[in-house]
């Protein structure tokens, strides 16, 4: 039996998802899948990114995190939910954020950048990182990347791939989203006690 420091689980980021990654079975051939799909969903990510903004702006309680000024936008920000709307310079700044995380799913190695970059998408919803405007209930989250796991598995069925590669490609992804899923978890949780 392998013994996992839980406390340093909740403090090194690298010793975190190492030992997802291995109690998952996320390895080389799940990260072979996702790149091998640049090429077919690289293409697609501007309608995924429609698609997940067509469905925040659906809800109020969505709609509302995009009234905030995002961190790294100095342009002018919308004075209320109204003033929300898909040609907004800065929801067209937020998409172009969303289409390079898709990108960078599909293309960048898998290393200690990857993982802080995964790491940092979870911890800019919260007043921790980016905005301290910004703060995303941990539910509209899980919405989120509910919706976006959906939208990856319905297009990635929609790409009539070789059997094999499609069942390589769909588990692949899972175990991806479920570590970001966890990287966006950790950042709500409480400050670890020391003692």
């Amino acid at each position: 039996m392998q013994h996992i420091d839980e406390q340093r689980l909740e403090t090194d980021l690298a010793y975190r998802f190492g030992y997802l990654v291995e109690f998952m079975g996320f390895g080389e051939p799940d990260i072979r899948a996702i790149h091998a799909s640049a090429t077919v969903l690289g293409p697609l990510v501007p309608t995924l990114v429609d698609a997940v903004y067509e469905k925040l702006f659906g809800y109020d309680a969505t709609k509302r995190h995009f009234v905030p000024r995002q961190a790294g936008y100095d342009g002018a920000v919308p004075q209320d939910l109204a003033a929300v709307t898909h040609d907004h310079e800065m929801i067209q700044f937020r998409k172009q954020h969303l289409a390079r995380y898709l990108t960078a799913l599909v293309t960048k190695p898998y290393d200690g950048k990857m993982v802080e970059y995964l790491d940092r998408v979870g911890k800019m919803h919260t007043p921790k990182a980016g905005s301290k405007e910004l703060n995303v209930p941990l539910v509209q989250m899980n919405a989120l990347l509910g919706f976006v796991t959906d939208a990856l598995i319905s297009t990635i069925l929609s790409l009539n791939l070789d059997r094999s590669q499609e069942i390589a490609t769909l588990r692949a992804f899972n175990k991806l989203l479920w570590l970001q899923n966890d990287l966006i978890n950790r950042h709500y949780q409480a400050e670890p006690s020391a003692g």
